[in-house]
């Protein structure tokens, strides 16, 4: 899991890819947090990002750096504890200009019976479960 977090810290953004209805959606993130033991990420609960995760918790999650990509299929689930969300505040300070810990909207969600797949075309694929 430290692995999977670093190598999406180095890559900046990664793609976030969720579904409404029988429609894909991809959008780009940029948070990523380690934090007791589950690897979390950020958005607001006011965004359609949060309404298509509470209706379907299954995301894939997509990054590239240094000539490998990253492909983590996952569920994402909210998590409503408060340490969690100034942790993620903390180590992404710009945030706090949109976000409170407080506020009803701050969303951390932590990635659940995750796969996640290191590809590139000079190695085999391998795997991490977590």
């Amino acid at each position: 899991m430290k692995e999977v977090c670093e190598f999406l810290k180095k890559a900046e953004t990664y793609y976030l890819a969720t579904v409404e209805g029988d429609q894909p959606r991809v959008r780009p993130f940029g948070t990523i947090n380690l934090f007791e033991g589950k690897l979390y990420i950020q958005t607001g609960k006011s965004k359609d990002v949060s309404k298509q995760l509470q209706a379907n918790p299954k995301a894939e999650i997509c990054a590239f750096c240094d000539g490998v990509w990253l492909r983590i299929a996952c569920e994402l689930v909210r998590d409503e504890n408060l340490a969690a969300k100034r942790d993620m505040l903390e180590n992404y300070p710009a945030l706090k200009a949109m976000y409170s810990a407080e506020d009803d909207n701050t969303e951390v969600l932590y990635l659940r019976n995750a796969t996640a797949t290191f590809s590139s075309f000079t190695a085999p694929p391998r795997t991490v479960t977590f």
